[in-house]
């Protein structure tokens, strides 16, 4: 195997910087960022006040844990603007991110905020391989929801063609990439197995297409994902990571070593902390990932709780790129099923199950507590092929499934074996978990 998948390129010499000098410059923008909204944000002034720290009192960026965490209900609380660093005549755009209350967790930019919002992500899509001469094909809303202006941007900056071809409406996305021959596909990578599901269905030939790379992002994904999905549309599928509260997609994202996305650590500073204790956790341990965004004007986070569970690695990597990476995200502390006592995540399921041939990737989960146990099933289609009349058959593939997954997250489950094309399919993010179980406190 080759040193890396594609042309290594890297479109900012900061993102080799030193590391020396790269904490320097970290730990100046943390004492701006710091002083600027302890004037500006009463959130922060009354949190810091009560916790008697100011930017002088930040000596070295060991000091990071001793500020105050911020927390989405914190955001929610504050709605819509009660985190705005900067006059509202300097606000260029708002975003938001979709809650549970039924408003969203807004967010806003400054010009500067979206220059540097573009800068980042053309550094993780030059990163996986785009180049000026391309046709990028956008399958992310556009909208409130950040995905799809922020890679826009990206694009835009890179120099590359977009066809800004929105979510949904995938017959439409499939005719786009004939006949105009995009290049490279972003949606999230749940949409892009229905995209590649729907050309399997209609017989047609993924080498018919010019794709060659992909930029996914929007959700948690595991490795055998992107392997059926290279595998089915014949492209090179790259992992981004970012979030609308701190700044949108373009706070990390893969190069050609694609051994991990690495964090634009000259704009936020991350932490790896156990969820529960909210002490770090050792290099390539799972922990919740905290961000400090260290250059947003208009609605700066600090010690944001991401609640996504992801490992940080700090060895050199390949590209020369001196910055932090990090792994996949493995799953939400929020979203993880606590079933018999055992922690398991979707991805570890979905591990499982793209390990087994005449399995595909598409499932649903459907908790239920009928009685005093909690009970899991597993749906999930299996290919043609794979469909008997024989009950032995169909019971050994359940069989071999129900212990894939038990072996991966040591719980038992029920399995029912759909059959092709029907599960629902996801133009956005995938909801794949139908919890049932009434878990209320008396």
């Amino acid at each position: 195997m080759t040193k890396f998948l594609y042309e290594n390129r890297i479109w900012d010499k900061v993102e080799t910087l030193p590391l020396d000098e790269l904490r320097q410059l970290q730990w100046e923008r943390l004492r701006q960022t710091v002083a600027r909204v302890v004037e500006r944000v009463p959130f922060y002034k009354k949190r810091f006040g009560e916790a008697k720290i100011t930017a002088d009192t930040i000596r070295s960026l060991d000091d990071l844990k001793r500020l105050p965490m911020t927390t989405k209900a914190d955001l929610r609380d504050h709605y819509p603007l009660g985190f705005l660093a900067v006059p509202r005549e300097e606000v260029l755009r708002y975003h938001g991110s979709s809650g549970t209350t039924g408003k969203p967790t807004m967010v806003a930019y400054t010009r500067n905020d979206i220059d540097v919002w573009s800068h980042l992500c053309a550094r993780f899509l030059i990163g996986g391989g785009l180049q000026p001469h391309h046709t990028v094909q956008i399958a992310f809303g556009y909208g409130l929801f950040t995905g799809g202006f922020g890679l826009h941007y990206g694009v835009e900056k890179v120099g590359a063609a977009i066809i800004p071809a929105a979510s949904g409406n995938t017959k439409r996305q499939i005719m786009l990439m004939q006949d105009i021959q995009s290049d490279a596909l972003v949606c999230t990578p749940s949409y892009a197995l229905t995209i590649a599901d729907a050309i399997k269905h209609e017989g047609i030939d993924p080498g018919s297409l010019a794709l060659k790379y992909a930029f996914f992002g929007g959700e948690a994904w595991t490795e055998q994902m992107r392997e059926s999905i290279e595998s089915d549309l014949g492209i090179f599928a790259s992992n981004n990571y970012g979030l609308s509260e701190v700044i949108g997609p373009g706070v990390s994202g893969e190069c050609a070593a694609r051994d991990g996305m690495h964090f634009q650590e000259d704009h936020f500073i991350v932490e790896c902390l156990d969820p529960d204790t909210l002490e770090p956790v050792a290099d390539g341990e799972p922990g919740e990932l905290v961000i400090t965004a260290i250059t947003k004007e208009a609605m700066p986070v600090i010690r944001y709780r991401t609640r996504d569970i992801a490992r940080l690695y700090s060895e050199p990597c390949l590209c020369g790129r001196t910055t932090t990476r990090m792994s996949r995200v493995i799953g939400r502390s929020d979203d993880m099923m606590i079933i018999r006592g055992v922690n398991v995540y979707p991805s570890q399921i979905e591990e499982a199950l793209l390990q087994i041939e005449g399995v595909t990737p598409h499932y649903e989960i459907e908790l239920t507590r009928p009685k005093t146990l909690d009970i899991v099933t597993v749906r999930v289609e299996i290919t043609p092929d794979q469909l008997s009349d024989k009950l032995s058959d169909m019971a050994q593939l359940k069989d071999v499934i129900s212990e894939a997954i038990m072996q991966v997250t040591g719980i038992h489950t029920h399995v029912d074996l759909m059959p092709p094309r029907s599960l629902q399919r996801f133009e956005g993010k995938a909801a794949r978990i139908n919890d049932l179980r009434d878990l209320k406190v008396e």
